[in-house]
């Protein structure tokens, strides 16, 4: 049997600059998951992810799970909070520019 589906967002890394970006509902691509479009529907989901990748400004696109929150979207998964915070091995980018309270 299989599980439940789970609401879901669709995220990828911009090719040209390597940062996260997430799916919005209209198909564009966004650098805050606050942004991005949550996804109730396996069969919406499959289909907005085959056009995700098809996209040539994003590599590695993929579903992650995710929850409805108060500004949009949240991570459940330990692993795309740390993704939509960046690198942690000193303070730059969105941790440099106090940006994570828009992600």
């Amino acid at each position: 049997m299989s599980r439940p589906f789970t609401p879901k967002v669709i995220t990828a890394n911009a090719l040209l600059e390597g940062d996260v970006i997430y799916r919005s509902e209209s198909g564009d691509w966004v650098r805050a998951l606050t942004q991005a479009a949550l996804i109730f529907d396996a069969a919406r989901a499959d289909e907005m992810l085959a056009e995700a990748q098809k996209d040539g400004m994003a590599v590695g696109a993929y579903l992650t799970d995710a929850a409805e929150g108060e500004h949009g979207p949240e991570p459940t998964h330990f692993r795309e909070e740390f993704r939509r915070t960046g690198p942690s091995n000193y303070p730059h980018g969105k941790q440099e520019t106090g940006a994570r309270a828009n992600v």
